[in-house]
């Protein structure tokens, strides 16, 4: 969370208009959805309707995701702190799943955007190399490497070397090219 709201803090207006990895945004859309993404896991781990959140928070002017990103990553320290949350079932957009599940696959969303930005603006943020090799582990059993496309918002896996950083795996996994 910290290294997202950090990674937000640091764009700068001449680059909203850039290009992302993810192709479908570029950096101020991408930025919008970042913060849309973090009001959503609240809604989840509170067991309200996913889908009660837009995917964009369109209401943010340019330059204030930074200025959004820090309320809502304190909301959801404070609603998913509760460590029986893991154990519940919750109603993500792609179904039900326990909270264990639900964590993961919220944590891969916004390391890999997180990741898209940083790249998209130049900025070479350290990565919890352990973090997101427990997410890689979960991530590769929850996505196929197969049937990409359609519900599955993900590119083709691209092949890299095993001893790659975890972060370059993860992404790769998302069918980003690191």
């Amino acid at each position: 969370m910290e290294l997202a709201g950090r990674t937000l803090a640091a764009v700068r207006p001449e680059q909203y208009d850039a290009p992302t990895p993810c192709e479908e945004f570029d950096v101020r859309r991408l930025s919008s959805h970042l913060v849309a993404v973090v009001r959503r896991i609240s809604v989840i781990g509170r067991g309200e309707d996913p889908f009660s959140v837009p995917s964009f928070a369109d209401e943010i002017a340019d330059g204030g995701w930074a200025a959004a990103w820090g309320p809502g990553a304190r909301e959801v320290a404070q609603v998913w702190g509760d460590p029986g949350i893991l154990g519940r079932q919750l109603r993500l957009p792609i179904g039900v799943l326990p909270g264990a599940a639900a964590a993961a696959v919220y944590t891969h969303e916004l390391t890999v955007h997180t990741w898209d930005l940083a790249t998209a603006t130049g900025q070479a943020p350290e990565w919890d190399a352990a973090l997101i090799e427990r997410v890689i582990g979960v991530v590769r059993r929850a996505l196929p490497a197969e049937s990409r496309g359609g519900r599955i918002p993900f590119g083709e896996v691209v092949t890299v070397d095993p001893g790659a950083p975890a972060i370059d795996r993860l992404v790769a996994w998302a069918g980003r090219r690191p």
